[in-house]
């Protein structure tokens, strides 16, 4: 027994010890292309393109790489006709390397591993006969969308570029703004299966080093077996995760990175999607936009100050309106309690189950018109909005007044489209709170917001941070844009690094 048992073991250890040999290339070019074929077992699309050098019967290559993911005329210009025409003074990799190949990038290695990932990632591997070890060529060329403007973030004024689904594209494109060496890119793969490539952005001289410290612990702890969206790491990472509202930042746009880079943010840039992550995210960016810092200041506070009344409107009329017609119809002016009355004449439901109902029905033509293709959407959220609007009052399934109210709700929460989410949350607890206790429920309901906002932090700096300040330096780019020339100071905390913007805090005012 305890033979057979140590013949195990034995047959084992031997199994361990061809494997650790197979990882890396022998001399002979046919065993190393059957270690490649194992790798790549039952794929039809790896491509092993012999080639033989025709004025030397002694240089055999064999080129490896996957159709489709390669640019084909790359390969045949810089790679294959050299190799079959070239009179060669040297069998070496150097040579090939310096003399003879002309890809725009060249790498030696000899690990499988390190191989088969490159093949997989785009690249062309060269294999020489003889030779232990092989050349690694930058050769990708798939297809990829073509940039262009983000369909969810349009802007009157500002650039029209977006992100696409490439991360090499997407890196080039923040790049392209902010041309500093000081601008940080660090990879990483994610994902047990996909290995999806994921990019760190940060500038050194601004970003805290707690911040991306904190961020690579993290990410470093996420087993998943596979990221196809940001999304996938965002919920892996976020703080407050049974919060409706969002710590992390996401965005398609360029120009909204760089600025938050530099303001002394990080972020994340994953492979196979448009969305970028950005980091800290404070609850007073979702009243700020791109084009808010492109128009005149006059008119970005404005907008502004639009939106903060939107969220008011959003979250608390449906409330407001059933804590006053049903408790406190003496704070209701005579002649519009006198037609609300009227115009319920006949309604068999009470108003909290015409509020929740008309915000559900509202809510479903949203997600509708959105998950349709875009004409048929617009068409159905319009047309089925008025039909069944009109045809709930006249069927007296429902108040008129409601319908307004309704209506009112829904148009203002567009006005916020990153809190869509928040906002149905937000609402639907006021109402409920509102119908048990009138306004003493929905005031609760404020408290009970304000606290949870309170006590929540993105990665470790605070979620209102500065909206609760009085100092003007503070409140320059929260709910009222301050011009350029006048916000002399990055966001605390998150800049607090290099807190002082480049020369502005030197300038004086204009006019």
């Amino acid at each position: 027994m305890f033979k057979r048992l140590k013949d195990i073991l034995n047959m084992k250890s031997t199994e361990e010890d061809k494997i650790e040999k197979s990882q890396i290339l022998m001399r002979s070019l046919e065993d190393n292309i059957s270690m490649f074929k194992r790798s790549f077992a039952e794929n039809d699309l790896v491509v092993y393109r012999n080639i033989r050098n025709q004025h030397d019967d002694k240089l055999d290559f064999c080129l490896i790489y996957v159709d489709g993911m390669i640019d084909n005329e790359t390969v045949q210009e810089t790679i294959i006709l050299p190799l079959l025409g070239t009179h060669m003074s040297s069998y070496s990799l150097d040579y090939l390397a310096d003399s003879v190949l002309s890809s725009r990038s060249i790498e030696k290695s000899k690990n499988i591993d390190e191989l088969v990932k490159s093949i997989i990632y785009g690249d062309s591997v060269l294999l020489l006969n003889g030779s232990i070890e092989a050349l690694v060529m930058d050769t990708k060329g798939w297809e990829k969308r073509q940039i262009s403007e983000p369909i969810g973030e349009t802007a009157v004024r500002g650039p029209r570029e977006g992100f696409t689904e490439s991360i090499e594209t997407n890196l080039t494109l923040i790049w392209k703004r902010i041309i500093n060496p000081d601008l940080k890119m660090q990879y990483m793969e994610i994902g047990r299966q996909t290995k999806t490539k994921v990019c760190i952005c940060y500038l050194k001289s601004l970003a805290h080093q707690e911040i991306i410290d904190e961020l690579r612990k993290r990410l470093g702890e996420i087993e998943i077996d596979g990221i196809l969206e940001s999304g996938y790491i965002e919920s892996f990472i976020h703080d407050a995760p049974l919060s409706p509202f969002e710590t992390i930042g996401s965005t398609e746009r360029p120009d909204v990175v760089a600025g938050k880079l530099l303001e002394g943010r990080v972020a994340v840039v994953c492979d196979g999607t448009p969305f970028v992550l950005t980091l800290p995210h404070l609850f007073i960016e979702y009243f700020q936009f791109n084009e808010d810092y492109y128009h005149n200041f006059i008119f970005a506070s404005f907008n502004r100050i639009l939106r903060v009344i939107a969220f008011f409107l959003s979250t608390s009329i449906p409330a407001i309106y059933i804590a006053l017609t049903t408790y406190h119809q003496e704070m209701i002016p005579t002649p519009l309690l006198l037609s609300i009355s009227s115009s319920r004449q006949g309604v068999p439901f009470p108003t909290v189950f015409e509020a929740l109902s008309m915000g559900i029905t509202f809510e479903i033509l949203r997600e509708a018109g959105t998950r349709l293709p875009k004409p048929i959407g617009q068409t159905v959220s319009i047309v089925g909005a008025l039909v069944l609007g009109e045809a709930a009052v006249t069927a007296r399934i429902v108040s008129a007044p409601i319908v307004i109210v309704t209506a009112l709700t829904g148009i203002t929460s567009l006005m916020l489209p990153k809190m869509l989410g928040a906002l149905a949350v937000i609402r639907f607890s006021y109402v409920i709170l509102a119908s048990f206790l009138g306004l003493y429920g929905y005031i609760f309901g404020v408290i009970g917001l304000f606290i949870h906002l309170m006590s929540i932090r993105s990665f470790g700096i605070p979620y209102m941070l500065q909206l609760g300040s009085i100092n003007k330096q503070d409140i320059k780019d929260t709910i009222i844009r301050a011009p350029w020339w006048y916000m002399y100071y990055r966001p605390k905390l998150i800049g607090g690094k290099n807190p002082v913007r480049s020369g502005s805090a030197n300038l004086r005012k204009r006019g």
